[in-house]
């Protein structure tokens, strides 16, 4: 048995190892690494409804390069449509089906890939670096590049697109003609889709009071996007609570967004959203996925976070982009497809006595100051580290389901839409 265990623990790695140097893979991760400046004041409002893909305007360099400047990072269905797309122009497929074939082992790919929660391919890492320092430090940032959220995202962008591409292939029998004309719509599907940001912040920025306190747990680009059009295009003054969890640190990375761009922000651990629910005037978190049944799929802590909401009677919202609706109807948790999680590398610190000055502590418990080092910082860590039994089982799941009765509206690019209307959208995006 423990012979049998190895080779198959062996045979999982060659087989990470070889899906790491897919070029799906690498396409992927350049896509996902690409990143811009800052997030600035959003954009002019958008039409609220997106029109079909054969009346979408070419897109135009100018205002393509402009808005993608305005936006920190590529949203994660929109890279896998993007690596899809070149997959289309390297296939040398001859026939309809032989180029569905690699769209699907592609699509198979990068949720395979998503699942173990993105590992970066090591050729990646080599290739950015110009020593060992900064190679040491970039394997331990980006050793997981979509750590902390959830695969399904990326699964319905890649379910979106592969339906387009079957829907064309019958409407255009032609493999040349349909070829090309996937590719072209389907770059202006992927445009069109960037855009999604700002529409959800045009339509969801009126419910966002002047003086209210609004409430988000960790981090969404889109929430953002719409708390600082709100903030800095409508000019409303208004104070944000992010509530903080473990592991990434994800609340305090949105809470410096904020307080950046001029915005009362307070940090919260998220263990304490009930002790804050009663001084807010609503709640707004981002998805990972929303379900046919209305529910959505988010950050570990959104279900606490719903329930308490409904239970002291704050308006609960999700902002999400339509691309993110998934063909999934769970009725629990448990319903939930395997999320890939890095619970076995979660690791335990005291930071209540740990100080991040540099500062360490004698027997007496008096602080001794020490210049700060990489090497002394490091070992202040270490010294604070809680180290468990290995018979301690740690669990680290990325997202949780909240079901749709907690929800009071969603807002996304298609509008502003009740949680029994998601099953009716889905059915328009697939049919």
């Amino acid at each position: 048995m423990l012979t049998m265990t190895s080779e198959t623990s062996h045979e999982e790695q060659l087989q990470l190892q070889k899906e790491q140097q897919h070029p799906v893979i690498a396409d992927l991760c350049l896509h996902l690494s690409s990143k811009s400046s800052s997030i600035s004041a959003p954009s002019p409002p958008l039409p609220p409804h997106p029109p079909s893909t054969d009346k979408l305007p070419p897109p135009s360099s100018s205002s393509s390069s402009s808005k993608k400047s305005k936006r920190s990072s590529i949203p994660l269905p929109v890279a896998a449509i993007r690596v899809l797309l070149n997959v289309i122009r390297r296939s040398k497929a001859e026939t309809m089906m032989g180029l569905q074939a690699d769209l699907r082992e592609a699509s198979d790919v990068m949720v395979n890939f998503a699942k173990l929660g993105g590992p970066i391919p090591a050729v990646l890492i080599n290739n950015n670096t110009t020593n060992n320092t900064q190679q040491q430090q970039q394997q331990q940032q980006q050793r997981y590049l979509l750590a902390g959220r959830s695969h399904i995202a990326l699964s319905s962008g890649c379910e979106l697109f592969l339906k387009y591409v079957t829907r064309a292939s019958l409407e255009t029998p032609d493999f040349t003609s349909c070829k090309s004309q996937v590719l072209e719509r389907g770059e202006r599907f992927a445009e069109f889709s960037l855009a999604a940001r700002d529409r959800i912040s045009s339509v969801g920025g009126p419910f966002v009071r002047e003086g209210s306190v609004v409430l988000t747990h960790g981090r969404s680009r889109v929430v953002e996007s719409l708390l600082l059009r709100a903030a800095l295009v409508e000019k409303k003054r208004f104070r944000v609570m992010v509530l903080e969890g473990r592991p990434d640190a994800a609340g305090a990375k949105s809470a410096r967004t904020y307080e950046k761009n001029g915005i009362p922000t307070t940090v919260v651990l998220d263990s304490a959203m009930g002790y804050v629910m009663e001084r807010v005037d609503m709640v707004i978190v981002g998805a990972e996925g929303v379900v046919e049944n209305g529910g959505v799929v988010n950050k570990v802590g959104t279900f606490s976070l719903g329930v308490m909401a409904k239970e002291l009677g704050v308006p609960f919202y999700v902002a999400a982009e339509s691309y993110k609706f998934t063909r999934l109807y769970p009725l629990n948790n448990s319903d939930l497809p395997e999320m890939g999680g890095i619970g076995e590398s979660l690791q335990f610190l005291d930071t209540l006595n740990w100080s991040a000055s540099g500062s360490r502590k004698n027997d007496d418990g008096d602080e001794k100051k020490e210049e700060s080092t990489p090497t002394s910082s490091l070992q202040d860590v270490k010294d604070y580290v809680v180290n468990l039994p290995s018979t301690v089982e740690v669990q680290n799941p990325p997202c949780d389901f909240t079901p749709a009765k907690y929800i009071t509206l969603l807002f996304t690019d298609l509008g502003v839409l009740t949680p029994s209307a998601v099953s009716d959208e889905l059915i328009r995006l697939y049919q």
